[in-house]
């Protein structure tokens, strides 16, 4: 394997540095580093060079990255060409957010289990409201406004929802429980009648081609109080890019917050991105208090994509095995920095 590293901002170079820890227990791999961060900004000018898109989808098999997001620059520019740079140049146009809970302990939820916290959320990854497209006039004024376009397409919904189904049919837990995978389509096409209208139609056409799965759609709202009230009825959600972005934050909250979140900007069969979801938490950067559990689990992801699925396997069981044994960092009630609670995964990669 051929992994690039953006460790990034905040805490993200601390997180990442455990997750590679946990690499170099589990296998062999050429790793590369690359400085693109705010501090690299600062220093030179350049937020990420010219030809390095095309670099990491030539030379690369996948990338693992930190985090972005630094004070010192406020409008976010280099975040935003770097990581979304990175989404929409390597059109990685699936987000895939696992919501899964390790441990009983880790669940914040008063009637449920974590077996009953165990979905995923495919969120489309480069259109919709964060396009980048608007504009603003009479700045500064009473008179200000601003337009924020949402750009839904024909093929960005096709190819999001087909992804979503054809996982649906990989999925072990509806295997496990006997039905049908169940595929859920969250909008607002009640409010938003043209790209909802869209996502909506396009979804069922897509469903008509995969009959074994059940097809359903929720208002985005009515999905919030679903997730929370009874999760254990979710296989695989789909929706939106802002959707996505809010309730997949939501998800990390019922698997035991940020920390342990997982995700990945996938193109199947192409070179593809994988972050923890958490951010750069500036506040914490530099304590040794951060929650490592999320980019190593990010690092299970990235094992997986590249074939490797019997190590995201035993990363899951061992981050479990830590849950269970209390061996977490204060965020999850333990008292183990960064580095011991990468060293507690390590310890039980074989337990």
């Amino acid at each position: 394997m051929r992994i690039a590293v953006v460790a990034g901002d905040g805490i993200g170079p601390e997180v990442t540095r455990e997750a590679l820890k946990v690499l170099g227990a589990l296998t062999a791999a050429e790793i590369f580093f690359f400085p693109w961060s705010a501090e690299h900004f600062l220093k030179t000018g350049e937020t990420i060079p010219a030809g390095a898109f095309e670099r990491l989808a030539r030379d690369f098999d996948a990338v693992l990255v930190g985090a972005f997001g630094d004070p010192r620059i406020p409008d976010g520019r280099h975040a935003d060409e770097i990581l979304l740079g990175m989404r929409r140049r390597l059109d990685l146009y699936a987000n895939v957010r696992p919501v899964r809970a390790l441990h009983d302990s880790a669940v914040p939820l008063r009637n449920a289990r974590a077996s009953d916290v165990d979905f995923v959320i495919f969120r489309e990854n480069t259109e919709g409201a964060y396009s980048g497209r608007g504009r603003t006039a009479g700045a500064g004024t009473p008179d200000e406004e601003a337009v924020e376009e949402d750009v839904t397409t024909r093929r960005g919904v096709e190819r999001i929802c087909r992804a979503a189904f054809v996982f649906a049919g990989t999925f072990e837990k509806p295997r496990r429980l006997g039905r049908r995978p169940r595929v859920l389509m969250a909008d607002k096409h009640n409010v938003q009648k043209r790209g909802g209208g869209l996502w909506n139609r396009v979804f069922f056409e897509v469903a008509a081609a995969f009959p074994e799965c059940e097809a359903r759609h929720m208002f985005a709202d009515a999905l919030a109080h679903e997730m929370v009230r009874v999760p254990g009825g979710l296989d695989v959600v789909v929706t939106n890019n802002l959707f996505g972005d809010v309730l997949s934050d939501l998800g990390a909250a019922i698997q035991g917050g940020l920390g342990m979140a997982p995700s990945g900007n996938v193109h199947p069969g192409h070179v593809s991105v994988f972050e923890p979801v958490h951010g750069s938490a500036p506040d914490l950067a530099g304590r040794g208090i951060a929650n490592p559990f999320g980019s190593i689990r990010s690092l299970g992801m990235l094992f997986a994509h590249v074939g490797r699925a019997d190590l995201e396997t035993r990363i899951e069981r061992a981050v479990a095995a830590c849950l269970a044994a209390g061996e977490t960092t204060r965020d999850l009630g333990g008292k183990l920095s960064t580095a011991e609670a990468g060293d507690a995964v390590v310890a039980r990669l074989d337990g």
